[in-house]
């Protein structure tokens, strides 16, 4: 069977078949499933059942080296998933039970519901993130995706003739900071601001998009209140309605988006009743945003 990729809108967004995510892909079907990225930026594969950790991490090696592990906020009662490699995005504690409505784990959590690409706040950022559904709630925490491509195409030419050049700070301390939560002392250090182009040029298809996340907090050169509302402004823009795509999660799924094309925000549900394990692998970009030269 050949790989298959059925739009969810034209140009943005795939459901690909004719792959089994549970078993070793050949080269050709890698490739495949790589340029169907290229295309859609966000791709869900359908899977009657969860994948085991062994499985997850072998399907995200087909496409790049796995992200080095980094500083997180965890539950009260500690880790819950010991592999460095995976990223627990859920509402359990290391001994399965929800975490408490104060828990900073879940705190940091609710961060999730804002537009944001992930690792935009490391110096190396991500490129593509893959998540997969392990227990779901009844109804809520839906994932959304926004087409940052189409964003950037739609844009006046005076807008891209003014952002071109841009260099943004991503931080956790922005995105976080907003929802009021403390940083300790060493998440301070950790989460020390780092830059990031704010239009980005896909280095296959050359195609721009904004790079853009709730991590973003300052513009290089720019004074504090102009770079807020410039960043404000665009992702006003880039979150509209023709822009953005819907997953309503099944329990099996995977899926797979581009950091780099995209951005995505979670869903509210009721978290502090239901239980949600979602798990994270993550492939670096593997080299700084502002040593990338745009076309």
């Amino acid at each position: 069977m050949s790989v298959t990729f059925t739009p969810c809108r034209p140009g943005f967004g795939a459901e690909c078949t004719g792959v089994d995510i549970s078993q070793p892909l050949t080269a050709e079907q890698a490739a495949a499933v790589d340029a169907g990225m290229d295309r859609f930026g966000v791709l869900i594969f359908r899977h009657p059942v969860p994948l085991t950790t062994e499985q997850q991490v072998t399907f995200t090696l087909n496409f790049g080296e796995q992200e080095p592990p980094y500083t997180q906020i965890q539950a009260a009662g500690g880790v819950r998933i010991a592999d460095p490699g995976i990223s627990d995005i859920s509402n359990l504690g290391p001994d399965g039970s929800i975490l408490s409505g104060d828990d900073r784990k879940r705190m940091s959590g609710l961060g999730n519901q804002l537009w944001h690409s992930d690792s935009s706040y490391k110096a190396i950022p991500a490129r593509y993130s893959l998540l997969n559904a392990h227990v779901l709630p009844p109804d809520g925490g839906d994932t959304q995706f926004a087409d940052m491509r189409a964003a950037y195409d739609a844009l006046h030419a005076k807008m891209k003739a003014r952002i071109e050049d841009l260099v943004c700070e991503h931080s956790r301390i922005f995105s976080k900071g907003t929802l009021g939560i403390p940083f300790t002392e060493s998440e301070l250090r950790a989460f020390a601001p780092v830059r990031q182009r704010l239009v980005r040029t896909h280095p296959k298809t050359g195609r721009k998009s904004l790079f853009l996340s709730s991590h973003a907090g300052r513009i290089l050169g720019w004074p504090a209140p102009e770079a807020q509302i410039l960043i404000r402004e665009l992702t006003e823009h880039a979150t509209q309605r023709e822009f953005v795509i819907s997953h309503t999660w099944k329990v099996g799924d995977l899926v797979m988006w581009d950091n780099r094309t995209t951005m995505h925000r979670a869903r509210p549900y009721d978290d502090t009743v239901f239980p949600r394990d979602l798990r994270r692998t993550t492939v670096t970009d593997g080299v700084m945003t502002v040593a990338q030269m745009a076309a």
